[in-house]
């Protein structure tokens, strides 16, 4: 089976002014992405407001990602809904139409029993029992949590929940996860800030919502971690942990657009009821983030 490794971008979701999906943007920001040397794409997920959109649109969103990508790289789209027949809609989908494999967020908003938890995973990935299912634990967004143990019974279950994406910085709890299944789960953290560290505790990657606007410092730091160098690797994550911060470490996705918007991507506008961001918070950006490139040598422009 297929599976997420290296730069996997969390991308964001193009909407038009008036509110609708803008596939041509998200066709451009697949081709940039792929250009710039990522090694996954994950559609669909937190970054793209995916409980802002509908089943339908989420499919619209799918396609369009994995006809761009044209298995050039491994398309992993995320299905996590919020009721358990959406979720099951849209990992049939994302098989269907030849996508690597899916992520799936926990239950959100009401709280889930362990029980619960793992009771929902079997159901969805027996749905789709040869296509590769990650398993996505985000608690500080999503109100529940998957531990170690329940990942650990899901996936002797489930012969096809092959991993997890874990999005908060606990490196304890990483380490657990890394032991799943005796140690063979592939692990993908969420923290752009310690993307070296989070290799070397044995993660097989990122899914990075900051790679997705600036893949330039996150590919190479990985390249670089990879053949074995450690200082180029550290100045790359350097770059890197500037990057997170000007860009509010994915808490505000209007951040990520509008810098996608200065280096030339369709990135649109967010889904009400978040609104873009005020002109004088993207001048700010904009000069911090000229800042940023200017010292790193990456050009803002693409």
């Amino acid at each position: 089976m297929k599976e997420l490794y290296g730069i996997t971008v969390a991308m964001v979701t193009p909407f038009t002014e008036d509110g609708r999906v803008d596939l041509e943007g998200v066709a451009q920001l697949t081709q940039m992405l792929i250009d710039k040397g990522v090694n996954c794409l994950y559609p669909c997920g937190t970054t793209g407001e995916m409980l802002r959109m509908s089943v339908e649109e989420r499919k619209q969103v799918a396609q369009t990602v994995v006809n761009t990508a044209a298995h050039r790289v491994n398309v992993f789209i995320h299905c996590g809904a919020m009721n358990q027949e959406d979720t099951i809609e849209l990992v049939k989908y994302s098989q269907q139409i030849g996508a690597d494999g899916a992520g799936v967020v926990t239950p959100v908003f009401f709280g889930a029993n362990d029980r619960e938890l793992e009771e929902y995973y079997v159901a969805v990935a027996d749905a789709a029992p040869d296509f590769p299912i990650y398993l996505y634990n985000i608690p500080q967004c999503a109100a529940n949590d998957l531990k170690p143990e329940v990942a650990e019974r899901v996936a002797k279950r489930c012969k096809n929940v092959i991993g997890i994406k874990y999005s908060f910085a606990d490196i304890n709890r990483t380490i657990n996860y890394t032991n799943v299944n005796g140690g063979n789960f592939s692990v993908l953290h969420g923290c752009d800030r310690a993307l070296i560290a989070m290799l070397a505790l044995g993660c097989k990657g990122t899914v990075s919502g900051i790679a997705g606007v600036f893949p330039e410092p996150f590919v190479e730091a990985y390249a670089a971690y990879e053949h074995g160098d450690l200082p180029l690797a550290q100045k790359c994550q350097k770059v890197c942990v500037k990057l997170v911060d000007a860009l509010r470490g994915g808490s505000n996705m209007s951040y990520f657009k509008e810098a996608l918007k200065m280096r030339g991507i369709a990135a649109g506008h967010m889904r009400k009821p978040q609104l873009d961001l005020p002109q004088e918070e993207i001048d700010a950006l904009r000069a911090q983030l000229e800042s940023i490139c200017a010292e790193a040598g990456i050009s803002i422009r693409l």
